[in-house]
Formats: structure tokens, C-alpha cells, sequence
């Protein structure tokens, strides 16, 4: 978004945050906007929860339809990407108490595919696996 841009959504996001939140409700949208912000690509529009494919299209263009902004100068909206450091405690190290079979990364990852809560998350590295102490039969990954 230009700097121009940029300066007159910021000169009235009071108003431009009640009219998104109307036309988000008018849709029954679980979605509301809670403030817009500026930042050194463009503003970012800060929601009570993750906008959905529909929440972002309703913003788009109410953005690209305002008369004090240029919609040709207005990218198409994207919600952020975060990273997040997975750490699980509290596992076996040996994969059977009678034999000295070792957990490894690929055990892991087939646990992991196999759990629900896990379905949304993609590793972006090798797990490692690593004994608490040298006497404990404890992993953290």
C-alpha cells in the first residue's frame, strides 16, 4: 500500500474499524475487527480471531472501495505466518523396557500423523530426540 494510502486509512481507522465490523456482521461473521495499525509495508488490521477466506474478501474490498483510497495501490490481503519451537518432555527414550531399541525421529513423526491435534502443524526440521540424563530413561524432543 502507498505511504498516501497508508496516511488516510490511518486518519480515519476509527470510522473504517465500525464499518468493517458492520459488514462482518451483516454476513454473521464470528470475525471483528479490534483496531488497524500502521506498519512499514501497509497497515495491518488486527482481528478478535483468524480471519477466514470470506472475512479477508468483505476487508479487501471495503479497503479498495473507500473514496479517500487508491485501490489500485492496495495488495491483496494476507494473514500473517508464525514459527513455533515444539518441545515434548516426558517420553520413554527406549522403545521397549526389555531391549535397548531407541526412540527416533521417524517414530515420532508417525505418533504425530497419527494424532488429531497435530493435523494443521508441518516441521519445517528433522525432530531431534535426546536423553534427560545419562541414567534416565527420558527423552525430550
Amino acid at each position: 500500500m502507498s505511504s498516501d494510502n497508508n496516511n488516510s486509512v490511518m486518519k480515519n481507522s476509527a470510522a473504517h474499524v465500525v464499518n468493517i465490523n458492520k459488514l462482518l456482521r451483516n454476513t454473521k461473521s464470528e470475525v471483528s475487527v479490534d483496531y488497524i495499525c500502521s506498519d512499514p509495508i501497509g497497515i495491518s488490521i488486527v482481528t478478535n480471531k483468524v480471519a477466514l477466506q470470506p472475512d479477508l474478501q468483505i476487508i479487501n474490498s471495503y479497503i479498495k472501495s473507500s473514496k479517500d483510497i487508491n485501490g489500485l495501490q492496495v495488495d491483496e490481503p494476507q494473514l500473517p505466518q508464525s514459527k513455533s519451537y515444539l518441545k515434548i518432555i516426558g517420553i520413554l527414550y527406549y522403545t521397549n523396557s526389555k531391549s535397548q531399541d531407541r526412540l527416533n525421529s521417524s517414530d515420532i513423526e508417525v505418533i504425530l500423523k497419527q494424532n488429531q491435534i497435530f493435523d494443521n502443524i508441518k516441521l519445517v526440521s528433522k525432530l531431534r530426540v535426546i536423553k534427560v540424563l545419562l541414567k534416565s530413561d527420558m527423552s525430550i524432543i
